[in-house]
């Protein structure tokens, strides 16, 4: 069991305990309290780590704490930052997903001769008698639906996996929380990336590429074949981005291409940043080991995202082309696109070109 030491984590280590399963607690460091730039809270501070060993102690079950940091930096924050110096917006959190807790947490846990892996993510996972497949499907609570973030996980960890909170809500989490007297009850939920303290990312791009990032700043705003100002390193801004870009031409204008290759930002006005066609890499099917014909589905683009209605269709092993009925705003390279039929996860990608 991934114990983060936040209340979804606990409570899903007691669930699993009350269910019978011989629970093992394990905490991933992957980030934290000896990074640079210094990092005081969140799921790999010290506080976590004692609150999950705390709860651990309640439930009387084993715990101990991995050090995968080695790996969460040569895979996770070396492809954030790679992706951002290639004009892209990652996230972080899926490749997390599939290489961490998927990949290193899932190859330890067989180690010791576990069944499962379990997490406290808000999700489902579903199984076909007839196609013989596993996919991900979205949890009761639709607020806190985690699905988004976990299309990257393949079949066989789809196999071995369990998401004990996925017909809960989170006020139903809390309470039994409570009532167990857990002191991670009334713990916050965290809402920033894991090793960017206080959502600054540029404070992380600046203490790993301090000499590259100088030499970013100066580069010009573009707005229709004019410039109209200078970027401060493009890798500080993101498809879609009005404020803070310090120029003004009478008009609000948004961010809607970024040039690595010429350290261009181009800017227009928000109509331009409407998309009805591009295409997606690195695709993982869940439903489908591959989708023959073009089929209908619902299409995130985002954590918080709606799915919207779209035509989608596989070009090659790798490339899935997502035509959306109706135009939308900021399609963002770096993130994923995942799409839905109804409750169940077909499958996604990450966003690579766009089309129209």
């Amino acid at each position: 069991m991934a114990m983060s030491g936040g209340v979804d984590s606990s409570v899903a280590a007691a669930l699993l305990k009350d269910q019978g399963f011989k629970v093992i607690g394990i905490t991933l460091k992957t980030w934290g309290y000896d990074e640079v730039p210094k990092h005081e809270s969140g799921c790999c501070s010290l506080e976590a780590i004692y609150s999950a060993r705390n709860v651990s102690v309640q439930l009387d079950i084993p715990h101990y704490t991995l050090d995968f940091t080695d790996r969460f930096n040569e895979t996770v924050i070396e492809n954030f930052i790679s992706e951002y110096l290639d004009g892209k917006t990652p996230n972080p959190c899926v490749l997390c997903n599939k290489t961490i807790k998927w990949g290193a947490m899932l190859e330890k846990a067989e180690s010791l001769g576990a069944d499962f892996i379990a997490t406290g993510h808000y999700a489902r996972v579903k199984y076909s008698p007839d196609t013989g497949r596993y996919n991900v499907a979205v949890s009761a609570d639709l607020n806190k639906d985690q699905s988004y973030a976990l299309w990257q996980i393949t079949q066989y960890g789809l196999s071995k996996t369990l998401f004990p909170l996925g017909g809960y809500t989170k006020p139903e989490i809390r309470k039994i929380a409570s009532k167990l007297g857990l002191k991670s009850a009334e713990l916050p939920d965290s809402q920033e990336i894991c090793f960017v303290p206080n959502d600054n990312y540029r404070e992380l791009l600046e203490s790993r590429k301090p000499e590259l990032l100088n030499q970013l700043e100066g580069g010009q705003i573009v707005y229709k074949d004019t410039t109209i100002g200078e970027h401060k390193g493009y890798p500080y801004y993101t498809i879609g981005q009005r404020r803070g870009l310090g120029v003004s031409i009478g008009k609000p204008v948004y961010v809607n291409k970024i040039d690595p290759e010429k350290n261009l930002i181009y800017v227009d006005d928000e109509k331009s940043l409407y998309t009805k066609r591009f295409n997606v890499k690195d695709i993982n099917l869940m439903l489908h080991e591959r989708i023959e014909n073009e089929i209908d589905a619902g299409v995130k683009i985002r954590y918080k995202d709606l799915q919207n209605p779209a035509k989608i269709k596989q070009i090659s092993d790798d490339i899935i082309e997502v035509s959306f009925k109706t135009p939308r705003k900021a399609v963002t390279p770096g993130q994923s696109a995942v799409f839905y039929d109804g409750d169940n996860v077909i499958g996604g990608g990450i966003i690579n070109e766009i089309l129209e």
